[in-house]
């Protein structure tokens, strides 16, 4: 694992970094409970897991910033700064939420921070945000655009497309592949043809890097590396993070397709939040930790509560915010 001596991280940064990574597993893991309770509509695929991508990549980010996600998309969301508040009564379908209620887990979407949307296309993403990084050239001001995409969308034309497109013309973005080892019930070693996603990048033009994505620090300083890159018009960057996720490919999945005992081992030596709280104990005190714990439980209890209180839409918006009519 990174050292804290190797980050420019304060100890104050890496404790909010910690409340992002336990608010998304809070988050997932009450997700899990309340869709399994009939509460929430749709489909629901859960990011537990994966903490250290989305909040070593966002770390660096701000609202001027640009990121785009997967079907996989409430933590990207959180590390963005996005209401959880907000995201429940999304998810539950409900009055206030982020996309008034009508997007639901798979399409959460929040352009005052910089959050162009969860998307349940895979490939979807890399395409809009290069988009997006056409925009943050254009406009000259350091911006910076960021897709996250798993290893069953790193295969997809459209990705190709969008890192040649991003090469050629030299805009602001980074490519974040999550390999979390599966494409729903696929492993990357069949799927994916190259030995790595990392490696296949390069051969667009552009920097590419693999890191562990259970270790936060090697995230966030890869990702320093790629956003500095970017903000000073040195074009794109690929970062291939490995990393596990916890559950199935969506709540329901059976997981037929994992080794025996794989859930149990990832859990117990891949868990990012317990090699976090590891690895910066001479740093930070466990009562810090304890005292995020306690906060993040309350912020969950009282978002869960909320938005089971609250009303779903009205039958008169079925049909507002679903076409835009340029006249």
């Amino acid at each position: 694992m990174t050292s804290k001596e190797s980050t420019s991280l304060t100890s104050e940064q890496l404790l909010d970094a910690y409340r992002s990574m336990k608010t998304i597993r809070e988050f997932e893991e009450r997700v899990n409970v309340e869709f399994t309770n009939g509460n929430i509509p749709g489909f629901v695929h859960l990011y537990t897991g994966q903490e250290a991508v989305a909040v070593g990549a966002c770390i660096h980010l701000n609202d001027q910033d640009y990121i785009s996600s997967t079907h996989r998309g409430h933590g990207h969301c959180i590390a963005k700064g996005c209401d959880v508040h907000g995201m429940m009564l999304e998810i539950m379908a409900k009055q206030g939420g982020l996309c008034a209620g009508k997007g639901g887990s798979m399409h959460i979407a929040d352009m005052d921070k910089g959050m162009l949307g969860a998307n349940a296309i895979v490939g979807g993403g890399p395409p809009i945000t290069v988009g997006a990084a056409m925009t943050c050239k254009a406009k000259g001001q350091q911006q910076v655009s960021l897709c996250f995409t798993g290893d069953g969308g790193s295969n997809q034309g459209t990705t190709f497309e969008a890192m040649n497109l991003a090469v050629v013309l030299k805009l602001p973005v980074i490519f974040v592949f999550e390999n979390n080892g599966y494409g729903e019930g696929t492993h990357a070693s069949y799927a994916v043809g190259s030995p790595d996603i990392a490696s296949r990048s390069e051969a667009f033009g552009m920097p590419a890097e693999k890191v562990d994505g259970t270790d936060f620090l090697a995230v966030e300083q890869a990702m320093k590396r790629a956003i500095d890159r970017a903000r000073n018009g040195e074009g794109p960057s690929t970062i291939e993070c490995d990393v596990v996720r916890f559950h199935g490919h969506f709540v329901g999945d059976a997981q037929l397709y994992r080794g025996e005992n794989e859930i149990q081992d990832v859990r117990r030596k891949k868990d990012c939040l317990a090699n976090f709280r590891r690895d910066l104990s001479n740093d930070i005190q466990q009562d810090e930790f304890e005292k995020i714990d306690s906060d993040v439980s309350d912020l969950i209890e009282g978002a869960v509560s909320n938005a089971m209180d609250a009303p779903p839409p009205l039958d008169s918006e079925l049909e507002t915010d679903v076409y835009v009519s340029y006249q």
